[in-house]
């Protein structure tokens, strides 16, 4: 019986393979050892092929599409309801390969090495943010506790310990004060690496002709930009804008039952990292939105008017989701609406 579907688990070394024809029927079972993945795969007529969006999934993808089969990625929160049983390898395959052949079934877009070369280097720039951030909330605390108070500007804590490192009249005992000054040097290395990611991303942004046509919205700059286009990977995955925006969780979550319509805040559903920065940057244009007479200001002021800021600023990076979607699908610039005369 010819194979038409497989749902391939995915590990470090040992894989899981479940293959059914077209009725159904279970045709092959084979747990597989790395190196023997893509020999197997090469022997096999082109079929279609499930795999959860986890580690290494893309770079399988990858091999498998160029062998001549069929991938689908699917999001691991999709595949559960189809496990039976207890957990284990050969049954997540077989939930797998359940899932894939849904005709309903939502799949999470591919990415090319290139789209995931951007995203390795967010998620490091990601990662050093986050140490910056701990950091100086242990520096803050340790000052906390001499009594010594600096508030949450980090350009005023770096000014603090430059004055602290110099200064031996503030009270600090002689065992703090060289701990400070360790604490200063591994600042200001952060600093110099998270400036060194900003100026590869730059880079990226510059060298983008989609990016820098996305950095024309207000509200999305080369961070937001380029991180969408590296987590973009195949625009038609999405029907329209709308999808695009929950895909990202800026649509309300939704409990509704007996025809009565209940909505909630927003999903945060999605990419926690492009939500993040859609909002912050979304923040960003609602502060420069006062005064302005284009139609989007002029919404964004009826909007504050009736609305807490913190909804603006989602309401905003939800509309700027659906113009990025429109403008990748249509390969289009950005149109921003005509100036409006004060009257």
């Amino acid at each position: 019986m010819q194979v038409v579907r497989i749902g391939l688990d995915l590990a470090k070394y040992i894989f899981e393979v479940h293959g059914v024809d077209n009725h159904g029927k279970v045709v092959v079972r084979k747990r597989l050892r790395r190196d023997a993945v893509a020999r197997f795969f090469a022997n096999l007529p082109a079929c279609l092929v499930g795999m959860e969006a986890s580690n290494g999934a893309h770079y399988w993808a990858r091999v498998l599409t160029e062998l001549g089969h069929q991938v689908r990625l699917i999001s691991p929160q999709f595949v559960t309801p189809y496990v039976k049983s207890n957990k284990n390898d050969r049954n997540d395959a077989e939930a797998i390969c359940e899932a894939v052949g849904r005709p309903s079934m939502r799949f999470v877009p591919r990415k090319s090495t290139d789209q995931l070369a951007v995203q390795a280097v967010h998620r490091i720039r990601r990662r050093l943010v986050a140490d910056r951030v701990r950091l100086v909330n242990q520096i803050r605390g340790l000052l906390s506790e001499h009594g010594i108070v600096i508030a949450r500007d980090i350009a005023q804590l770096r000014r603090g310990l430059a004055i602290i490192a110099g200064n031996d009249n503030d009270g600090l005992s002689e065992m703090v004060r060289p701990l400070m000054r360790e604490l200063q040097t591994e600042l200001a290395e952060l600093d110099r690496r998270i400036a060194i990611y900003d100026r590869r991303i730059r880079e990226i942004f510059r060298a983008s002709e989609q990016c820098q046509r996305l950095g024309k919205i207000e509200g999305i700059g080369p961070v937001t930009a380029t991180a969408l286009i590296a987590a973009v990977g195949d625009r038609t995955s999405f029907k329209n804008g709308r999808q695009f925006a929950a895909w990202l969780g800026l649509v309300p979550k939704q409990r509704s039952s007996g025809g009565r319509a209940r909505l909630f805040g927003i999903s945060k559903r999605g990419d926690r990292y492009l939500r993040t920065l859609m909002i912050h940057g979304a923040r960003a244009a609602l502060s420069r939105a006062g005064g302005k007479q284009d139609p989007r200001s002029l919404w964004l002021g009826k909007m504050r008017q009736r609305r807490h800021p913190n909804i603006a600023a989602v309401a905003l990076a939800n509309k700027n989701a659906r113009i990025v979607w429109a403008m990748l699908s249509g390969d289009t610039a950005y149109e921003p609406g005509p100036s409006v005369k004060p009257t």
